[in-house]
């Protein structure tokens, strides 16, 4: 897929990002242009390559209906965003290693001896984990995936909320996902603003880091 960035100043696109609450709610993302912001922010790093983010966009009127009594005191996002993007995390993500591994290899991007190694180690590995060591992990994946998305769609023009106020113990199983399999990280909406968004105050460098 081909890039049709708005911006590329890294400076604009990280120190201009606002929480948007409420987009102008007749404008929809393309859905070619939304995969390409998906494509892009999917560049993230993940423990072992094992990418375990997984994606629910929710852009159609019965989508929304659905969450809106999900999303506890959010729904000027639901109800006005183009799309409001469900991230979870998948507890299972080691059972697309040989696919990754494989392509890499295929590619060129990987000796084939590098590859038997590092499958050997995660299969051996993450299967046998507990479920809250392996939760620790893929949220934490999931995090990078979803504040990288959250810049890339700066880029592309667009702006997005993060939104923790969620039924997170019934949002998987309201859009066909299994439970015990898909654990949610957060919900994203984007559009396009329909207001400025308020500047904060961030703690100082000094106030956040240890130097020992």
């Amino acid at each position: 897929m081909s890039s049709t960035l708005k911006s590329n100043d890294f400076t604009q696109i990280i120190k201009g990002r606002r929480s948007i609450r409420t987009y102008d709610s007749t404008y929809k993302i393309p859905k070619e242009e939304l995969l390409r912001i998906i494509e892009d922010a999917a560049s993230a790093p993940s423990s072992a390559n094992l990418q375990p983010w997984r994606l629910v966009v929710v852009d159609s009127d019965e989508g929304k209906e659905k969450l809106r009594p999900l999303v506890k005191f959010n729904t000027k996002q639901n109800d006005t965003s183009s799309a409001m993007l469900l991230v979870f995390a998948d507890f299972k993500s080691y059972e697309n290693a040989e696919y990754i591994f494989n392509k890499a290899v295929d590619e060129g991007k990987m000796p084939a001896e590098v590859r038997d190694q590092q499958l050997a180690a995660i299969q051996s590995h993450y299967p046998t984990l507990p479920k809250e060591q392996i939760n620790d992990v893929i949220k934490v994946d999931s995090g990078l995936f979803a504040m990288q998305l959250m810049l890339v769609a700066r880029a592309y023009g667009y702006d997005t909320n993060p939104i923790g106020g969620f039924e997170a113990d019934q949002l998987a199983e309201a859009f066909a996902l299994d439970p015990e399999r898909y654990t949610p990280v957060l919900i994203l909406s984007i559009g396009k603003a329909a207001e400025q968004g308020y500047d904060s105050v961030r703690l100082s460098p000094e106030q956040i880091t240890f130097w020992r």
